[in-house]
């Protein structure tokens, strides 16, 4: 399925990730390659394909919508448990459920900034306070950093439904923070902690590359923003609806 662009990049995301190989090699070979695929006029003319019907729309749709932290979310291909390209679509000043959010992913990821700029902080967890407080001593120590909520996020049996069951509290210490324009990639680990978010006035779109055939069965997510719900509901596209907005992220790109 798919016309010469979907195919292609079938190919190279197969010949650059497929195969058992540690989790820093994966990492720096995603890097790579999203940032070949996400090259503006490869990325355009692979969306236009799929705007024309090219590659597997209905599987796509399905697993395309508006992520709880504030972003579009649409998936261009689907290599099965090995590796998924999506495009995300950010946009200036969107309010979300969880926009306050510290998350890692249940697998190795890599990231182009395609049009826009994003801003990413990366956290790293006192786990010796979250055990402080959960004995009731509660308190930073000295240069303590932020306090938070921590639960695990993971996929309902029956639905696509995000659960996040509480896991007590935490403390966070952030340990970088940078601007990613457009042209800049980016890779994580698995349990990287982090979070990103659209800082300009003009909507960003990044190219992301979710990879690694043994994902793990829960994420962690953390908030100083209140308690969450227990449950938050995934969204799907329609195929028109899913056609309709990569129609859209492809004038986007081109206006760019």
């Amino acid at each position: 399925m798919g016309g010469r662009q979907v195919l292609a990049a079938r190919r190279r995301l197969a010949q650059a990730l497929d195969g058992e190989r540690p989790e820093h090699e994966l990492v720096a070979a995603a890097r790579a390659v999203v940032a070949e695929l996400g090259a503006t006029d490869r990325l355009l003319e692979l969306i236009s394909e799929l705007v024309c019907g090219e590659g597997d729309p209905e599987g796509c749709a399905r697993l395309s919508y508006r992520h709880v932290l504030g972003f579009d979310k649409l998936l261009l291909i689907d290599g099965g448990p090995r590796h998924m390209l999506r495009a995300h679509l950010w946009h200036p000043g969107a309010g979300a459920i969880g926009k306050e959010d510290i998350h890692n992913h249940r697998s190795p990821l890599a990231s182009y900034v395609a049009r826009g700029r994003l801003t990413m902080e990366l956290y790293e967890q006192d786990e010796r306070n979250g055990q402080d407080e959960r004995n009731g001593k509660g308190g930073p120590r000295s240069g303590g950093g932020m306090a938070a909520a921590r639960y695990r996020e993971s996929l309902a049996d029956r639905s696509a439904d995000w659960l996040l069951e509480p896991a007590g509290p935490a403390r966070l210490r952030m340990t970088h923070v940078g601007q990613y324009t457009a042209g800049s990639t980016y890779a994580l680990p698995a349990h990287t902690l982090h979070r990103a978010w659209c800082d300009t006035d003009v909507a960003t779109v990044t190219l992301f590359l979710e990879t690694g055939s043994e994902r793990r069965r829960h994420t962690d997510v953390f908030t100083a923003a209140g308690p969450h719900p227990g449950t938050v509901p995934k969204v799907p596209l329609d195929v028109e609806g899913y056609l309709t907005e990569l129609g859209a992220l492809a004038e986007l790109l081109r206006g760019s």
